[in-house]
């Protein structure tokens, strides 16, 4: 029996360019379009923290540096990323299926993702966004553009945004209907446009949902067996970079909850995966989390490697 696998790829696995972007998703299409060979439905995910960083800051630069351009909103500018990474994505896709003599449809669905107006997130940014920078560099965005700057896993600092969580898909209709007619679908791309309800109005908010979380609540709302994150290593690991290091092939809720519990996970990288993934995981008898490489994503489903989350 074959599955629905909800995949969700990181948007540092897709360059800080869109040259770079449009040479990466090649790449990236292989291993999707193995999962589809092999006969699962997949409905892809991604992130957008360096592109939509990229689009605010250019877009900033512009309005403020005399260039004509009006300040964009950071909803836009979401809806932008969303356009144009699913655009590289959508084509790679699509070309890698005909190489393979595949005829299934590829879309882009740009998607709104509903959030509470007063989730405590709105005063609390964490989500970091856009290029990483220097002491000095983020110094200096502090003081001019009154930006939250954060040092982020010793890489370097970047901005960090609200990261409210998601409580519903506005399109999910629209995606259900396409999934079911055999399209290979690209949604809530960044974690989705975050949007409140004002009557019968849909509002954009300066924010970024988690990838990882939007994936999840997807994933849940389509009812797939499978949620699959990937990331830049083949196993979660607990004591990570210690002599006592350990790369675990299987967790359970209870056991996360420990690791969590002894902070064994980076908060702005590895421990919203694993949150994201329990919360799937818990939703219902039966479904299955793994966070894992590109590469292992099917190894992972046929149990080989990777990190499963289940419920016991």
């Amino acid at each position: 029996m074959k599955d629905k696998i909800v995949v969700a790829l990181g948007g540092n696995a897709l360059g800080k360019t869109p040259e770079e972007q449009l040479e990466l998703v090649k790449n990236t299409a292989k291993p999707i379009v193995d999962l589809i060979q092999h006969g699962h439905e997949v409905i892809l995910a991604h992130g957008n923290g360096p592109q939509v960083g990229m689009i605010n800051l250019a877009m900033e630069n512009s309005a403020t540096n005399g260039g004509g351009t009006p300040e964009m909103p950071f909803p836009e500018c979401g809806a932008m990323s969303q356009g144009y990474i699913g655009y590289h994505l959508q084509n790679a896709i699509r070309e890698e299926l005909l190489n393979r003599e595949m005829s299934n449809p590829v879309a882009t669905v740009v998607t709104q993702v509903l959030v509470d107006k007063d989730d405590e997130a709105f005063t609390n940014p964490t989500k970091p966004i856009g290029s990483f920078y220097t002491k000095e560099e983020a110094d200096k965005l502090i003081e001019e553009k009154g930006f939250d700057m954060v040092e982020d896993s010793g890489r370097g600092y970047r901005r960090v945004v609200p990261s409210p969580r998601p409580i519903d898909v506005i399109e999910k209709e629209t995606v259900k209907a396409l999934v079911e007619a055999n399209n290979v679908v690209i949604t809530v791309g960044g974690g989705g446009i975050p949007v409140i309800k004002e009557g019968n109005s849909l509002v954009g908010v300066p924010a970024v949902i988690d990838k990882d979380f939007a994936s999840a609540k997807i994933a849940e709302i389509l009812d797939a067996d499978y949620l699959i994150i990937l990331t830049a290593v083949e196993k979660v690991a607990i004591n990570f970079g210690k002599e006592n290091e350990e790369w675990l092939s299987e967790m359970s809720i209870e056991e996360a909850n420990k690791y969590i519990g002894e902070k064994q996970f980076a908060p702005g990288s590895m421990l919203p995966k694993v949150k994201a993934c329990m919360e799937f995981a818990s939703s219902k008898k039966g479904r299955k989390a793994l966070i894992t490489s590109l590469d292992k994503a099917e190894a992972g489903i046929e149990g080989k490697t990777g990190t499963i989350i289940i419920k016991k």
